[in-house]
C-alpha cells in the first residue's frame, strides 16, 4: 500500500532499502471523509501528509469568513500547514479532504527524528522546502502581476487538474476571485 509513497521518496533522495522501511515506519495511513478537517484554525500543525489517493487542500478564513485556498494536493503529493509544522505556533490555515482521501501522515516529532537519524532525509526535507518556497513565490507573484483571465489560462496549463476535479467554488477560491467571475472566464474560453 505504500507502493506509491516509496516511489516518491525514491525519486526524490538515494536510500537504502533498510532507511526506506525505517523512513515509511514512521508514516500511517488514514482514510478521510469528503470535508473531514485534519487541520483547524489556531491548532499547531503537528503532521504533514502525503496523499496517496484523492485530494486535501490548505486554505484560510479572512475576517469576512471568505475562504482563500494556498494550495490543493493530489495524489502523490505532500501537504502542511508549513509555517506552522516548522514553528510550532498555531496555525492561521485549515486542512480538509476535499474529496474522500486516503493518506499517510507523519508526525512533526517523527519527521524530525529523521532528520537525525538519516542523513538524506535532510535531502528530502530541503528538497520540500525549496518547492513550497518556488510554488508560494509563484503564486505570490500571480496575484501581484496577474488579471482573473491570465491566473484562470495558467492554471489550465500547469495544474488543469484542479479545474477538471473539483467545484467552482473550490477553483475560485484558489485563484482569489468569485464564482461569477469564474463562470464568465469559463464561457470566454
Amino acid at each position: 500500500m505504500t507502493e506509491l509513497l516509496a516511489s516518491y521518496i525514491r525519486d526524490k533522495i538515494t536510500v537504502t532499502d533498510e532507511e526506506l522501511q525505517t523512513i515509511l515506519s514512521y508514516f500511517k495511513f488514514i482514510k478521510l471523509k469528503k470535508n473531514e478537517v485534519l487541520l483547524s484554525h489556531g491548532e499547531a500543525s503537528q503532521r504533514t501528509f502525503f496523499v496517496n489517493k484523492g485530494c486535501v487542500r490548505i486554505f484560510f478564513i479572512n475576517n469576512d469568513g471568505q475562504e482563500s485556498t494556498r494550495y490543493f494536493a493530489f495524489e502523490n503529493q505532500f501537504a502542511t500547514a508549513l509555517v506552522s509544522f516548522i514553528t510550532s505556533e498555531p496555525s492561521e490555515e485549515l486542512i480538509q479532504a476535499v474529496e474522500s482521501s486516503e493518506v499517510f501522515y507523519i508526525t512533526h516529532k517523527n519527521f524530525f527524528h529523521l532528520l537525525d537519524t538519516i542523513p538524506q532525509w535532510e535531502k528530502f526535507y530541503r528538497g520540500y522546502l525549496e518547492l513550497a518556497y518556488v510554488n508560494n513565490t509563484n503564486r505570490l507573484m500571480s496575484f501581484l502581476t496577474q488579471d482573473a483571465i491570465e491566473k484562470y489560462r495558467l492554471l489550465l496549463e500547469e495544474n488543469p487538474v484542479v479545474v477538471r476535479r473539483l467545484s467552482n467554488k473550490m477553483v475560485a477560491s484558489y485563484l482569489n476571485i468569485s464564482q461569477e467571475t469564474l463562470s464568465r472566464l469559463k464561457s470566454k474560453l
